[in-house]
């Protein structure tokens, strides 16, 4: 038993073969509508491929053509082709006023016995003058370039 059916209409399958034959798209998007025009099952497709024949023909698996035949039929052309966009949201840790405190000590002089401030000195110097709970020294280097700061430049300090 098929769980789903694909039936493409007219346009969506003129859409699919304009996308896949010209222009500019991922080359997962051409990928999804291929597998698409191949698992057409309407009144408009001439040769009717199987899973198995599609998947030797694309050179992909079989999970793929059923997770894309399933989107298609449950969320639409547009969720198909390009899959679904995250829901999940990032809280930000680095406010306005926690930049303007990391800033002003990567410009102060660098603790006694080093050189210059790393960004793990300064992210384990953030945290214990308790600017923030906790930091990574990938967040201090993306705030610090953000802002154009090397806490390594001659300059600094």
């Amino acid at each position: 038993m098929k769980k789903y059916a694909v039936t493409l209409t007219e346009e969506e399958r003129n859409y699919l073969t304009e996308m896949t034959s010209k222009g500019r798209h991922r080359s997962q998007k051409v990928l999804n509508a291929l597998t698409l025009l191949a698992c057409d099952e309407g009144e408009h497709q001439g040769v009717r491929s199987t899973n198995a024949e599609i998947s030797k023909v694309l050179n992909t698996s079989m999970r793929k053509i059923g997770r894309v035949k399933k989107r298609f039929v449950t969320q639409g052309l547009d969720v198909a082709l390009d899959g679904k966009k995250s829901d999940r949201v990032y809280e930000k840790k680095a406010d306005g006023d926690f930049e303007a405190h990391l800033i002003a000590l990567s410009c102060s002089k660098p603790p006694e016995g080093y050189a210059r401030w790393s960004l793990r000195l300064l992210a384990d110097r953030v945290v214990e003058l308790n600017y923030i709970d906790s930091i990574s020294h990938e967040t201090v280097r993306r705030v610090l370039k953000k802002t154009n700061l090397n806490p390594g430049g001659k300059m600094s300090g």
